[in-house]
């Protein structure tokens, strides 16, 4: 059982409070725990494991998403850096972590609060204090589709050009 699909499941039976907008080839989602605030999950539409295994235009596709989530993202949440990860290793569906990030948002923690999110602990970035509220996510899923929207609009019209 694959947690990712479980979760693209929700969606489409609008089940999933954390779902902001669907792309072509993903799933656009707000991240259950927020210590990074607008952390923010792409979700491969299909059950795949490895980038390589995508044909090339819908890797490409994929990837163009990505970065168009990923802008959308530090957009809405102010981010001074964004930090990108694909891992997998415990749930094998390809899928996007983006993280904004903030200057101090690891003090303590790294080289003068510098440093990959895994250097926060992990104990504390998935405990339940950094689940956000309903509002909160209510908000935060808002920010972020005015967002995603904006920048599909310019896309539309640059092509329409």
């Amino acid at each position: 059982m694959c947690l990712i699909c479980d979760r693209i499941d929700m969606i489409k039976k609008g089940e999933n409070p954390y779902f902001v907008k669907e792309l072509e080839t993903g799933y656009v989602v707000i991240g259950d725990h927020q210590h990074f605030k607008g952390y923010t999950l792409f979700l491969y539409k299909e059950h795949q494991t490895e980038l390589f295994h995508l044909e090339n235009t819908q890797k490409m596709k994929f990837l163009e998403e990505m970065t168009l989530v990923a802008k959308a993202v530090s957009k809405a949440f102010y981010a001074q850096k964004m930090n990108y990860e694909l891992l997998g290793n415990g749930d094998s569906h390809i899928h996007w972590h983006l993280f904004p990030r903030m200057n101090g948002d690891l003090d303590g923690y790294g080289n003068h609060g510098k440093g990959p999110v895994w250097w926060y602990p992990m104990e504390k970035m998935y405990d339940d204090s950094c689940c956000p509220t309903m509002q909160e996510l209510e908000d935060m899923k808002s920010k972020l589709l005015v967002e995603l929207n904006k920048i599909d609009e310019n896309r539309k019209k640059n092509n329409n050009e």
